[in-house]
């Protein structure tokens, strides 16, 4: 019984085997037939692109990609086809997609290079270093890609450099602006502080103009004593009696001249206070209206 049950299952495993190899052969055959579809389309695509047909050449080379990811030839024709319309995001996307299912060294190398062209025409000059290296790891004797990677390297040396002097230039730009807002910043202060002194010389002069008023100069205070005196010295004291007039001595003034001294000393006073006037109304600050 046990043999037989051996048996059994040797026979059954084998079935299951041959059926694998039945599947896989015919997955293989089904392979290779849209393989050679895709590739008939491709043909039809390669013709429309030869009669300036793009609508229906792009039409057909997707028909292809879609019928086989194996047939390498239709992203890359297809992106042929947009890097010649300058369609460059395009065709870095079938480039790319040509370069991943490659299976062949040659057809590696190609879509490589030409990833490398999509980027130098984009000016993405270290991203097109990178490709060309990948191109010539795939065919080291390709002395067109050996040029490209040259002028990749030397167009991207040049942008690294304009790139530096540019943020040189920023740098400095910014150093200026800043050493300008801290001289505006220096003569603010300074104009405050001139602003601040002139007003406290306003506001002296203004206290020396009032202190002026109701003073009296040391010359009024002498001639009203004198003026006193002199006439208490011409009264008679009462109870005397009164003198003979006499002759005035050659040093002393006599009425008269005492008479105009006086006239002369009020004139002198008044032409003073004149003056103290009109300092007064020129020396007056005028005062600016408020704004809101």
């Amino acid at each position: 019984m046990s043999r037989i049950k051996l048996v059994l299952t040797i026979t059954l495993l084998s079935f299951c085997a041959v059926q694998a190899q039945e599947e896989d052969k015919k997955a293989q055959r089904e392979a290779e037939k849209a393989l050679r579809e895709s590739k008939n389309i491709t043909y039809e695509a390669n013709e429309n692109l030869t009669q300036n047909d793009f609508i229906n050449a792009e039409a057909d080379y997707r028909r292809a990609i879609s019928k086989s990811p194996e047939n390498i030839a239709a992203p890359y024709n297809l992106g042929r086809a947009y890097y010649n319309r300058e369609s460059y995001s395009e065709a870095f996307g079938k480039f790319k997609q040509a370069g991943e299912k490659a299976s062949s060294k040659s057809e590696k190398h190609k879509a490589y290079h030409n990833m490398g062209n999509v980027f130098m025409n984009n000016k993405e000059y270290e991203k097109a270093v990178e490709a060309y290296k990948e191109a010539l790891r795939a065919n080291p004797t390709d002395e067109e890609t050996r040029y490209n990677l040259a002028l990749a390297k030397e167009m991207l040396k040049k942008q690294q450099d304009e790139q530096k002097n540019d943020q040189n230039k920023d740098d400095k730009n910014d150093k200026d602006k800043k050493e300008e807002e801290n001289k505006d910043e220096n003569k603010e202060g300074d104009n405050k502080e001139d602003q601040e002194g002139d007003q406290k010389d306003d506001k002296n002069k203004d206290e020396g103009d009032d202190g002026d008023k109701g003073e009296k100069k040391p010359e009024e205070n002498k001639e009203g004593d004198g003026d006193e005196k002199k006439e208490q010295k011409q009264k008679p004291n009462q109870g005397d009696k009164p003198e003979q007039k006499k002759k005035p001595r050659p040093n002393q003034l006599s009425k008269q001249q005492v008479q105009n001294l006086l006239e002369a000393m009020q004139n002198e006073e008044k032409k003073v206070q004149e003056k103290i006037d009109a300092k007064k109304v020129r020396g007056a600050k005028i005062k600016n209206e408020k704004d809101w």
